[in-house]
């Protein structure tokens, strides 16, 4: 039996109840956009490329030779003519030849479509890197990671993952993915994705989308997209294509200004090359240039020094990636590389022969 005015009272709480649930709700919303916006796009799927070729070494591409000024055109001057005689004829110029009739000209040239065939061949064939993992979170530890390399046309993608602890049950694996274009300029990323698990704990995903005029971050926020900026992913590749294209030169003390889209924010970065260094890999004892990361205001961010091999068309056979002195991974490379076949026209540089 229910007490006089109880069923208003239980009305109203219902309402109140329902009115709680939609504020926390609306509130939850808030905070998921702040955090990492209301929704992710699907990350894309592989692409479909096989990589069964181990890579060889080959003797690192000769540095291109600076372009020779062009010389002058000098002008010359024609002797003045001597006076002639009074009763002499002027001698008139002759006449023009007639123009070609219109119908007659050849069409001008169809220029090809930049977007559509290949990229060139002074990109790497499509290749994945294996790596030992060895470093420091609370004590020593151990794992792998790989580095995918993939290219379609103009397309390209850069997955980047890493797993600590056992590999049927790793402690942390951290999975990039970068994908975007190539250009005359170099990679031109349009997406980033980043998805961290710990133990058994839900995954933590992260998106920075990069068009030609603005860059979103994980937060919301929006900034101007600067010439060149690369992510987390494809900066390792870039700099291969900077180095092995002969824009940037390998040698000690050179540096390279790369603008950086990381999660956090945008940033002002730059590699120092420091020296060549030999390093012990599989495939044997191997030259390779050590370049550093220099940034003004590096809090909460991962910097990654990297060693890139000429033997290797300048790919990373070395990548140590430092949070602070107490938290570290120090990647090696484990197995020969693997890459695509290329095709049987390729351009020889495109084999990864000398030019």
């Amino acid at each position: 039996m229910l007490l006089p005015g109880s069923s208003g009272n239980i009305s109203r709480a219902l309402a109140f109840a329902l009115l709680l649930a939609l504020v926390i709700g609306a509130h939850w919303q808030l905070v998921r956009q702040w955090r990492g916006g209301l929704s992710l796009q699907a990350p894309p799927a592989r692409m479909a490329v096989e990589l069964r070729k181990p890579m060889e070494l080959k003797a690192p591409p000769a540095p291109p030779k600076p372009q020779a000024e062009a010389p002058r055109a000098r002008r010359q001057l024609a002797a003045a003519p001597q006076p002639a005689a009074a009763a002499s004829a002027v001698e008139l110029p002759k006449p023009l030849p007639e123009l070609p009739a219109l119908t007659e000209l050849s069409p001008p040239p169809v220029l090809a479509d930049p977007s559509e065939g290949e990229p060139g061949p002074e990109w790497p064939l499509s290749t994945r890197l294996r790596y030992s993992l060895v470093g420091h979170y609370r004590g020593a530890v151990h794992g792998d990671a790989e580095v995918e390399w993939l290219r379609q046309g103009r397309r390209y993608q850069v997955r980047l993952t890493v797993t600590v602890g056992p590999s049927l049950a790793p402690f942390i694996t951290r999975r990039m993915l970068s994908e975007g274009e190539l250009t005359p300029q170099g990679i031109s990323p349009r997406r980033y994705d980043e998805e961290t698990r710990v133990l058994v704990a839900s995954p933590r995903r992260l998106q920075v989308l990069i068009d030609p005029l603005r860059i979103q971050f994980p937060n919301g926020r929006m900034e101007p997209t600067p010439p060149g900026v690369q992510d987390s992913a494809s900066q390792f590749v870039q700099l291969t294509w900077l180095l092995l294209t002969g824009r940037e030169q390998a040698r000690a003390g050179h540096a390279i200004a790369l603008p950086l889209a990381l999660p956090r924010r945008l940033y002002a970065w730059r590699y120092d090359i420091v020296g060549l260094e030999t390093l012990d890999t599989p495939l044997g004892p191997l030259p390779a240039w050590q370049l550093r990361p220099v940034v003004t205001d590096s809090r909460g961010t991962l910097q990654a020094t990297v060693w890139l091999a000429p033997q290797l068309q300048y790919l990373p056979v070395r990548i140590r990636i430092v949070q602070d002195d107490e938290t570290w991974v120090d990647l090696l490379l484990a197995e020969p590389p693997l890459q695509e076949a290329a095709p049987e026209n390729a351009h020889p540089t495109a084999r990864g022969s000398t030019p």
